[in-house]
């Protein structure tokens, strides 16, 4: 008899990988029965004899590897993998991860799919378009994705605050209370693809830092995917300032709607002067998306059309 510590792997989510109740983790025992096991955490400490425990551990690994890959597990799939059966999955067009419960996140237009493709060979992209048309969430799905495959550390999400401006101090609760309505996007965009708990502990740890353009300055930002959303609201300092942040083995993603400027008249958006500054430099790509690349409800397209024929939508 010996007795082995298995840690799970640090993308495997112990709430999903355990299941509801730990109805996963006592079907594992079930299929198991010459294996004797404790669970604690993300550590589960497993005794038998030495043959038995190393081809446990094997399908371990594989069920691990299945969680992270589909963020999901099953009663089907574990029956599938412990009996030595490879899990049929359907193959999905377009796929860029499986989100919460297996829900496949996808491009779903061209330009969706441009980005995805121009993701991996761009250091610095600009995703310019109108609301609706999905840069943010699918920029926010590829460092995601990104962070699942252990190409990045963390991943870093701003925007500008302008909306707020002065009334920021006026606001109730600490730093963070005051600034999160503001960011809230980038939260509802995350929680489609990583389960609460997972996020929560990333949230805390800085895995994931999601913060106002303000409080980039200084940093340099390494093994990381940066992503700056609505940045037609950035000056051209604040612009010049978040590009420079950038570091090693970092990506850097800027979205943004030129039809929707919160600066006041006397401030000129960052963004437009960066796409004339920047273009035509190796290592930079601009994806700009179009009314047809809206998948929102079906009536944003045509707002989107009936303002931009009005004239009063730049």
């Amino acid at each position: 008899m010996i007795e082995k510590i298995i840690q799970l792997q640090e993308m495997v989510d112990p709430v999903v990988f355990y299941g509801v109740n730990n109805s996963n983790l006592q079907l594992i025992k079930n299929l198991s029965p010459k294996i004797k096991m404790i669970a604690r955490g993300n550590l589960i400490k497993v005794l038998g004899d030495e043959q038995d425990v190393f081809c446990f551990e094997k399908i371990m690994i594989m069920l691990q590897n299945h969680c992270v890959e589909f963020n999901k597990l099953d009663e089907n799939i574990i029956i599938d993998i412990i009996k030595g059966n490879i899990p049929k999955e359907e193959s999905v067009d377009n796929l860029i991860l499986h989100g919460n419960n297996g829900k496949p996140i996808i491009a779903r237009t061209k330009n969706q799919l441009s980005l995805v493709d121009e993701f991996s060979k761009n250091d610095l992209l600009f995703a310019v378009g109108p609301a609706g048309s999905g840069k943010t969430y699918v920029a926010i799905a590829l460092a995601v994705r990104a962070l699942k495959n252990k190409q990045i550390r963390r991943i870093i999400l701003s925007r500008p605050a302008v909306e707020a401006g002065e009334k920021l101090g006026f606001l109730p609760g600490d730093m963070k209370d005051k600034i999160d309505p503001y960011l809230q996007p980038l939260y509802d965009a995350l929680q489609d693809m990583i389960s609460p708990s997972k996020l929560k502990e990333y949230l805390e740890n800085g895995t994931i830092q999601i913060a106002p353009l303000a409080f980039m300055r200084g940093r340099t930002l390494s093994d990381a995917v940066v992503i700056l959303d609505e940045a037609q609201n950035a000056t051209t300092q604040q612009i010049k300032m978040f590009l420079t942040r950038m570091g090693l083995n970092s990506k850097v993603v800027v979205t943004g709607d030129v039809s929707q400027i919160d600066l006041p008249p006397s401030q000129k958006s960052g963004l437009k002067e960066a796409l004339n500054v920047l273009s035509g430099i190796k290592g930079i790509e601009m994806v700009y998306f179009q009314a047809e690349d809206i998948v929102r409800h079906r009536l944003v397209k045509c707002i989107v059309n009936a303002y931009s024929k009005k004239g009063d939508v730049e």
